[in-house]
């Protein structure tokens, strides 16, 4: 009977410190929220650059009384650019540390791996720079947890068709693309469309492969159909090599490409080459709308952030609009009032489509190669 009792006494202890458990973290304070990225390897430029804005974004949300009466925790993990080291980060933050959402990662090849994680945890991500498509959308169902700020690759080929036509004018549009580049053939392949959609005309339509370095007998079939615009969706090395040789051929169309083109190299290679062109981009770093926050992110961390640091600033407040609306921290609330999302972020509207989880119809930045310098012209959008 005695050892009746003491085993019913020790279930009892047992339980007791089960509930004290539970009950202190229900009762806490403060609740996690996930950030995985790249803090080394090579991109880790852009890593901690987001990793540093969202730090920065959550320490606002603290100072100012935190969110729905709690502080917000931030805990990191280092994906070393991994898909496989983004799928272990993610488990330990769903599992170990009971984050309610993650931010990040900054690109395509850790974001998509990570989808059935979230699934099986019911913890909603929302992905910064990762621009593929199938980071939310495969096989034409939406993934219930994903999310994304930026964005998608197509959609940039649509910016670049709606404003050579509808804003530059120009009615005839050749295209040179890489044909065994992914990135180049979705913006191009929204490109074609958009432009003649529109009622424009593509003139002639040219490929060439990765690791090519001479255009010129592409660039000949492009002079004789005479364009107004040439569409050059690839990276700013073969941009500047495209652009020098047609230049050399006497071709005097206007040159635009999507955000391939950033980088500070491409001026420096091209020269005048590429003088008069524009392309898009998620942002422009002189557009008066990012100054605050370029201004306060330079006091505290002593340097400009990059692109990926505005981009989590906006995934920040996108998840903070949706936790006020779902007005709980639990992951399926949070998702469900995700894509309901409808704010101005520092990087344009964020307007999250149910059937995408997208920003859809966001503004482009125009940028404009100007006197040997990038200008912003405007923000913009496929109408």
């Amino acid at each position: 009977m005695k050892k009746l009792v003491s085993l019913m006494l020790s279930v009892l202890l047992i339980i007791s410190l089960f509930s004290g458990c539970s009950g202190k973290q229900a009762s806490s304070d403060v609740v996690k929220v996930g950030w995985i990225g790249s803090l080394t390897g090579d991109q880790a430029v852009w890593g901690i650059s987001e990793s540093s804005a969202v730090e920065m974004f959550f320490e606002e949300i603290n100072n100012n009384g935190g969110l729905l009466g709690k502080k917000i925790e931030v805990v990191k993990y280092d994906t070393r650019g991994d898909g496989t080291e983004a799928v272990n980060a993610v488990r330990r933050l769903t599992g170990q540390d009971k984050v309610i959402a993650i931010i990040g990662p900054n690109s395509s090849g850790q974001a998509i791996p990570i989808s059935s994680v979230l699934e099986e945890m019911k913890v909603p991500d929302i992905a910064t720079v990762a621009t593929n498509p199938k980071v939310t959308v495969v096989d034409g169902k939406v993934k219930p947890y994903n999310f994304r700020v930026c964005f998608i690759d197509p959609y940039q080929g649509a910016v670049a068709a709606g404003y050579a036509i509808d804003v530059l004018k120009f009615n005839k549009a050749a295209i040179l693309y890489d044909v065994g580049d992914d990135y180049s053939q979705g913006l191009t392949q929204y490109f074609e469309e958009t432009f003649t959609k529109k009622g424009g005309k593509i003139v002639a339509k040219e490929g060439f492969k990765s690791g090519d370095v001479d255009f010129r007998a592409q660039l000949t079939k492009i002079k004789d159909a005479n364009p107004d615009v040439i569409f050059m969706p690839y990276f700013f090395k073969e941009v500047a090599l495209s652009a020098k040789q047609a230049r050399e051929l006497g071709i005097k169309a206007t040159f635009i490409g999507g955000d391939g083109w950033t980088s500070d190299q491409l001026i420096s290679m091209a020269k005048d080459a590429i003088e008069g062109s524009y392309y898009v981009n998620h942002l422009d770093y002189n557009d008066p709308t990012v100054q605050d926050f370029k201004n306060k992110y330079k006091e505290k961390f002593g340097k400009d952030p990059e692109l990926n640091g505005y981009l989590a600033y906006d995934a920040c407040s996108m998840l903070v609009e949706a936790i006020k609306k779902a007005n709980s921290f639990e992951g399926e609330k949070i998702k469900d009032a995700l894509e309901t999302v409808d704010i101005v972020g520092i990087t344009g509207k964020l307007k999250i489509g149910k059937d995408s989880h997208n920003p859809e119809g966001k503004d482009a930045a125009i940028i404009k190669i100007e006197n040997g310098a990038l200008k912003f012209i405007e923000k913009y959008q496929v109408q």
